[in-house]
């Protein structure tokens, strides 16, 4: 019996150090080759509910893209991006708080968090999911550095039916490529991030130009495009 335990404990072994030299291979492979696509893509695409059936992005490298895009996602998803260590623990323990007293949970995930998810995982609300996400955050974290984050982030996110990455939505909505979204294209575009198949930057509801307002807002209070010396 005890030759069976330790072959199982000796097989379970190597079965985790495996699965970290993979994952770990996998993010290093993604710190200098662009994804060229994601779990989410692929799931809405064989959707049949969606009926989107196509997959629109342009990858653009963190110099192309608007200054102003960047702070909008940043002050509308993680204002202490630059400065956090992938997980705000102060967001989370307001979440849970909001919760404990009746409220309806909120989400608390850093744009690490974010892009952890998706570009290496499935959308999904299990704790599993959860633990995982937060193993490929740190993996981000340390070996992609906070600059490779945000590149990636602004190149995967789903803006729209079939449509991801800002530079795609800029083009879609506005007619402009990354680069010259100014100030309320891109806090327009950061706006519909939640739900970005239901909400439109091109055509805002009145929640959406508050939460624009409000970007706006909180991207002056952070000092400008200037807070964005911040990220290495």
């Amino acid at each position: 019996m005890k030759k069976i335990l330790r072959k199982i404990l000796g097989f379970m072994l190597k079965l985790i150090l495996l699965i970290l030299i993979i994952t770990m291979a996998w993010v290093t492979l993604y710190k200098y080759v662009n994804p060229p696509i994601t779990p989410l893509m692929l799931i809405r695409f064989f959707d049949e509910e969606s009926g989107q059936r196509l997959i629109k992005t342009d990858w653009k490298s963190y110099d192309y893209i608007s200054n102003y895009m960047k702070m909008a996602v940043i002050a509308s998803e993680d204002q202490t991006f630059p400065f956090n260590d992938g997980f705000d623990f102060h967001a989370i323990e307001e979440a849970i708080d909001e919760r404990l007293e009746g409220h309806r949970l909120r989400g608390a995930s850093t744009i690490s968090q974010q892009t952890a998810k998706n570009v290496f995982l499935w959308p999904s609300r299990s704790w599993i999911r959860k633990g995982i996400e937060a193993y490929f955050t740190v993996l981000i974290e340390k070996i992609w550095g906070k600059k490779r984050i945000l590149e990636v982030y602004l190149n995967v996110i789903e803006t729209g039916n079939g449509i991801y990455g800002v530079n795609e939505a800029g083009e879609v909505y506005f007619g402009r490529s990354a680069k010259d979204l100014d100030e309320v294209d891109a806090a327009l575009i950061a706006a519909v991030l939640p739900d970005p198949r239901v909400m439109s930057p091109a055509k805002p509801s009145e929640d959406v130009l508050r939460k624009e307002k409000w970007i706006r807002e909180q991207i002056r209070n952070l000092g400008g495009t200037s807070y964005l010396k911040n990220i290495k």
